[in-house]
């Protein structure tokens, strides 16, 4: 089932205890994002409200007591898209509540389908593949209605060789 406009968001809010994210494209290109990239990559501040409703809605999940977290795969060196991601968009993320790890597979893969496939995993229970473009323009998501197991098993894998942002970042110049 695809997974357009309100249906998405219905999808994902309905989530009990986690949403977890599986983030392995190096390059998004989402038209909302575009003018704050060309911002950061002119070195230019970054705006105060900067992902202000991302932040709102993570805050929301966590007063009422969900979690929400990503593991971030990267490969060195980073993508312009990923320093500005780096530097202007998980910060904030970490401070609204969200878990942001990092998974560098520059020298190993450790075993995890890293195709550029993203996922959201809801509860464990529920799972949305994202479907992009290859330029990294998200077109739609849908549900996924296969044996959830590989994908606990890949999110435990991710999870296990994955760095809190904070440690990865350390002395990294993004």
């Amino acid at each position: 089932m695809l997974l357009d406009g309100e249906r998405w968001r219905e999808f994902f809010d309905s989530f009990a205890r986690e949403a977890w994210r599986f983030e392995a494209q190096p390059v998004y290109s989402m038209p909302r994002e575009q003018e704050n990239v060309a911002r950061f990559l002119r070195g230019e501040a970054k705006p105060a409200d900067h992902n202000r409703r991302w932040h709102e809605r993570v805050q929301g999940f966590v007063t009422s007591g969900r979690r929400i977290g990503r593991v971030r795969v990267v490969r060195r060196p980073l993508t312009a898209y990923q320093r500005y991601q780096f530097a202007w968009g998980i910060p904030g993320n970490i401070t609204a509540g969200e878990d942001i790890r990092v998974l560098d597979v520059t020298d190993d893969d450790y075993g995890l389908p890293l195709t550029g496939q993203d996922w959201w995993l809801f509860d464990d229970t529920r799972l949305a593949h994202l479907i992009f473009r290859p330029d990294g323009t998200q077109i739609n998501r849908k549900a996924y209605e296969g044996d959830l197991a590989p994908f606990r098993e890949w999110k435990r894998i991710a999870l296990k060789y994955s760095v809190p942002f904070e440690e990865y970042v350390q002395g990294l110049d993004v």
